[in-house]
């Protein structure tokens, strides 16, 4: 009788997994503006078996920038606030002990002073692949920032822009291939403005809300001589900024001109900004120029009903007028009709702002832009 062999049990091969790629952030200094803080978001959120941060700060020294550092990825603070300075060659010794340390795959720069000194460095001390970020349209590029950019061209891999328009500018502005420029999306975390209420524009007293840094680009001036005609036509309005910047003493006396008093309150820079949003009716962005706006992103996790100048992605971003009501830049009048429009539409208002909520959960979550990045940087070293 021939013996019946039982199968014999195996344990599963163990799965190989790939080993995360380290790749390490610099920029100037950690503030809560949108670059910044879209940095942070990333920092914070990578799947660390996929990303390994680390973190250079240009400079860093203030005590706003040390709150902000992440606690679970390793930081260094150079102090270094001029290029060309006897501090700025120490730092550069600093950072190359760090980076034997660290031993990145990748580095990816913010702004200009950081890809100036970061990127040249990096390459003389073999980090494969240097990144630079620019989500503007560069409206503020001068002749010598683009004579700069042309001699940095050499030590940088790719350019990353987080939208269509910016790729555009970057080709056709500053000469740089189109296979050279990569689109990469932003995100916000949508866990934190859950369970907001629709916007109610027939209430007796209507909140209007804008996020923004006090720089010129974001128009806040246009807002005000805006707000001074609404004012006059809708007496239940109230307006609030929220946000610090370089013209807040511009726009301090020119709020006393135009007479707003606590009709038009500037209320400087604010942590919680869902906390802010909850307040806030309708939200308003009048910039001049954006790239992909945080603020626009935030006000359709909350679901605000949101009206935005028709300038960088914010189209795209409010689908040509489907999840908010869309204006000319600079155009005061034009604004001061749609926040009319929504006072008169209050159904109208509501469904702006669950649709712009819709479709930030579906394409724009923190989580899809971890997975962007996350796919792009293993795609990127394994070339």
């Amino acid at each position: 009788m021939s013996a019946v062999l039982a199968p014999r049990l195996t344990s599963p091969a163990p799965v190989s997994m790939p080993n995360p790629v380290r790749v390490c952030f610099m920029i100037d200094r950690l503030s809560r503006a949108g670059t910044e803080s879209q940095l942070l978001a990333l920092i914070r959120a990578f799947d660390r078996s996929q990303v390994q941060p680390s973190l250079v700060l240009l400079d860093g020294e203030d005590d706003l920038s040390r709150a902000l550092e992440p606690a679970d990825c390793p930081v260094i603070r150079l102090g270094v606030r001029k290029l060309l300075s006897p501090r700025a060659m120490v730092a550069a010794q600093r950072l190359r002990a760090f980076w034997r340390e660290q031993r990145p795959d990748v580095l990816q720069t913010y702004f200009l002073d950081a890809a100036y000194f970061g990127a040249p460095l990096a390459k003389l001390c073999g980090i494969e692949k240097v990144l630079r970020v620019r989500n503007n349209l560069g409206y503020w590029l001068t002749r010598r920032h683009r004579v700069l950019g042309r001699m940095m061209r050499p030590f940088v891999d790719a350019t990353l822009t987080n939208t269509n328009e910016g790729k555009e500018s970057l080709v056709a502005g500053d000469g740089i291939r189109a296979n050279r420029v990569v689109v990469l999306e932003n995100g916000v975390d949508t866990a934190r403005f859950r369970r907001f209420m629709l916007p109610d524009t027939s209430k007796k007293m209507i909140r209007v809300g804008c996020v923004a840094n006090l720089r010129a680009v974001k128009n806040i001036d246009g807002l005000m001589r805006a707000a001074q005609v609404a004012l006059a036509k809708f007496p239940q309005l109230v307006f609030e900024v929220a946000g610090d910047g370089e013209q807040r003493d511009e726009l301090t006396q020119l709020h006393a001109e135009l007479g707003l008093n606590d009709r038009f309150v500037l209320r400087g820079s604010v942590a919680d900004v869902p906390a802010f949003l909850r307040s806030v009716d309708v939200a308003v962005l009048p910039s001049h120029s954006e790239g992909m706006s945080n603020a626009i992103l935030e006000y359709m996790a909350a679901g605000r009903a949101i009206i935005a100048t028709d300038v960088g992605a914010n189209a795209r971003l409010l689908e040509d007028g489907k999840c908010g009501v869309l204006v000319p830049p600079g155009d005061s009048a034009a604004l001061v009709d749609a926040i009319g429009e929504l006072l008169a539409n209050p159904l109208r208002a509501a469904g702006l702002g669950a649709a712009a909520r819709r479709r930030v959960n579906a394409e724009f979550s923190r989580e899809a832009m971890c997975k962007r990045f996350e796919s792009f940087y293993r795609d990127l070293v394994s070339r």
